[in-house]
């Protein structure tokens, strides 16, 4: 049953060929037999899954339909669970149990969705390698010295490992899309504001946005069904009707018109995945698109930009951990600066800390115009570059990352060249685009992910071609040895 996708689960839920529960109980097992060697999993939430599995199971029973219903996921842990400890992988809130269910966490609970656990994460969602966690890092199943990718990088490992058909991530700067291609998975970023980020404890609150990683579109648009939608508790939350997801999967390709950025394949990229790209247009164009050379001008500058913009937004984001309402509070403070000072020195890894810095500066008076106003005016000019784009193509396409996962550890002591690994992921967060990465090869034995940008709420288009992409190749099937 473990390597049932999300729609042959709700198939073989609706044609009783087993029960929610036997198959919860099936993943609880695999997790207990695998998830030692991956660290995927932050807390495990099995007698809540049962839970959920038999009123799943007695919903159904009643005459209750729905492709989530019985189905298992998993929730990376920075969605607030009720009474579940949700940690954002830090030594801060490493004791904080939510008060409360994120909307995400409602919505697919009450579309039957069984909660696993809360998966590993970089901490606070700040990495591209699932290092940073106070849990430990995650291993990447294709290859366990490797990285998984970030900071989703617990949700795509415990799913390329087949522990579970599917799990929520989130993106800050690439950090769904970077990791299922790591992992040779689905992921998918949607249009700013399309999935509520209320009870999402924020990274970059401009930026975030949560999405589903499962191992093929089909999947994806089954759960991104169940996750987006209007939230008047969220202001950024956009008021845009919610469409079929599933219902374009299967529409013809012919004419469609794709981009390919040539400032994708400068210095930096591995040739390997250049290579593996081209094929991939080339297997697009037999299904009947048209391939049309475009260009982003201002793409260079969008690492910059990220990386003042995301840690400012932190520094004032994470200000809220001091110490005195609830998270890690320090021993004996001798004052009130004493508690602050040591409570968020003792909370915070190095990583976050790092971020902070940058940020708390990149505010500062005196620097606020000339770091933080010139990166929103590259933002700008960034967005506008796409919105000239879609008005010549339908889709864009490129690489997801330069390189295949690294060794882990091989960039601790560079955090730079790990940053420059989101170089094809931020320009969608920062314009607030939708984007997804689909399977798409192997270089040494690890998996490579190829990138689609669409214009804003068009992710069914998304969710089109990476699906008829996947009916005529095999990437998306493949799974690692011992898993």
């Amino acid at each position: 049953m473990h390597q049932l996708t999300l729609a042959e689960i709700a198939r073989g839920l609706a044609d009783k060929k087993f029960s929610s529960e036997e198959l919860t109980k099936t993943l609880l097992a695999r997790i207990a037999q695998f998830d030692p060697q991956l660290n995927s999993f932050i807390t495990l939430t099995e007698d809540l899954a049962i839970e959920q599995a038999k009123a799943a199971d007695a919903r159904r029973a009643n005459g209750e339909s729905g492709a989530l219903l019985g189905a298992p996921i998993a929730h990376k842990d920075l969605f607030c669970t009720l009474g579940v400890r949700t940690s954002c992988a830090s030594k801060m809130l490493d004791n904080f149990k939510a008060p409360y269910d994120a909307t995400v966490v409602a919505k697919l609970a009450e579309a039957g969705a069984v909660s696993l656990g809360k998966t590993n994460m970089d901490e606070f969602a700040m990495g591209s390698a699932n290092e940073s966690s106070y849990y430990g890092a995650v291993k990447n199943p294709w290859n366990l010295e490797h990285v998984p990718g970030g900071s989703s990088g617990g949700s795509a490992a415990a799913v390329a490992a087949r522990l579970l058909p599917a799990a929520t991530g989130t993106d800050t700067g690439g950090s769904i899309r970077q990791p299922a291609a790591l992992t040779n998975l689905t992921g998918l970023k949607p249009t700013y504001g399309r999935v509520s980020r209320w009870g999402m404890i924020a990274y970059a609150s401009s930026l975030d946005q949560g999405g589903p990683l499962a191992r093929t579109a089909e999947d994806c648009a089954i759960l991104l069904q169940g996750m987006a939608g209007f939230d008047p508790k969220d202001s950024t939350s956009i008021d845009e009707p919610v469409p079929d997801f599933s219902a374009d999967l299967n529409t013809s390709l012919k004419g469609l018109r794709i981009g390919v950025p040539a400032e994708f394949f400068s210095e930096g990229l591995d040739p390997r995945i250049a290579e593996l790209v081209h094929n991939s247009i080339k297997e697009l164009e037999k299904l009947g698109a048209v391939i049309k050379t475009i260009s982003l001008p201002n793409m260079q500058h969008a690492i910059p930009a990220y990386y003042v913009i995301a840690p400012a937004e932190a520094s004032s984001n994470l200000s809220r951990f001091d110490g005195v309402r609830f998270g890690h509070r320090c021993e004996d403070p001798k004052d009130l600066t004493d508690l602050y000072k040591r409570s968020r020195a003792e909370g915070f890894g190095p990583e976050v800390q790092r971020r902070i810095l940058v940020g708390a500066y990149a505010l500062s008076a005196g620097y606020y115009d000339a770091y933080y106003l010139q990166a929103q005016k590259i933002r700008r000019l960034i967005k506008n570059d796409f919105v000239a784009a879609f008005n010549e193509v339908d889709v864009i396409l490129g690489p997801t990352t330069p390189n295949p996962a690294w060794k882990i550890g091989a960039k601790n002591s560079d955090p730079v060249s790990a940053y420059l690994e989101d170089v094809y992921t931020i320009t969608a967060n920062l314009a607030g685009l939708p984007g997804l990465s689909m399977p798409a090869g192997f270089v040494d034995g690890l998996p490579v992910g190829v990138q689609l940008l669409a214009p804003y709420f068009q992710e069914g288009r998304l969710l089109n071609v990476a699906h008829q992409y996947q009916l005529n190749t095999d990437w998306h099937t493949r799974s690692p040895a011992g898993f």
